[in-house]
């Protein structure tokens, strides 16, 4: 079941989260402590939940005017059951419908550019990789903070849907 967050949610996400990370350790990738995005979210309007406990999560934003994918996780002892697939077809309903914050529906995110788990299962799904120059103020920031946080601990790619 795929529904919008309620705030008791937001006290088991960052515990998916955190083991969701640690399925990039077997490749070399240590994500830092302290960098887990959920924890810092107090809005569950920005949240999409997978089951009841949640067991996976999208958490969005809204970049240069456009939907952004701050995080997707689902936790491993659910993974390969589509669950991140659902979760990322309500990122593209949310981006779509007409009372989102968002100018465009389109999804942008920053994701590791070898972890098959990561950009190649979003290009599967009709992700490009986007150049600096294809960048708003908003991205290069965000992308810049997360280097300053130490996140990009392997190549990275910023991508980007057009719905």
């Amino acid at each position: 079941m795929i529904r919008q967050a309620e705030p008791a949610d937001l006290l088991a996400l960052p515990e998916i989260e955190r083991a969701a990370d640690g399925m990039f350790a077997p490749l070399g990738i240590i994500v830092p402590p302290g960098t887990t995005v959920i924890e810092e979210c107090d809005d569950p309007g920005r949240v999409i939940v997978a089951d009841r406990p949640p067991v996976g999560f999208a958490l969005l934003g809204v970049v240069d005017g456009l939907t952004h994918l701050e995080q997707i996780a689902v936790h491993p002892g659910h993974a390969n059951q589509g669950i991140g697939t659902r979760l990322l077809e309500a990122v593209y309903a949310t981006a779509a419908a007409p009372r989102t914050t968002a100018t465009a529906a389109v999804v942008t995110l920053t994701t590791f550019r070898d972890v098959p788990w990561n950009a190649p299962w979003y290009a599967r799904r009709g992700f490009r990789v986007i150049h600096p120059h294809e960048w708003g103020p908003e991205l290069s920031a965000l992308v810049e903070h997360e280097r300053a946080l130490g996140i990009e601990v392997a190549p990275r790619v910023v991508m980007r849907k057009d719905l």
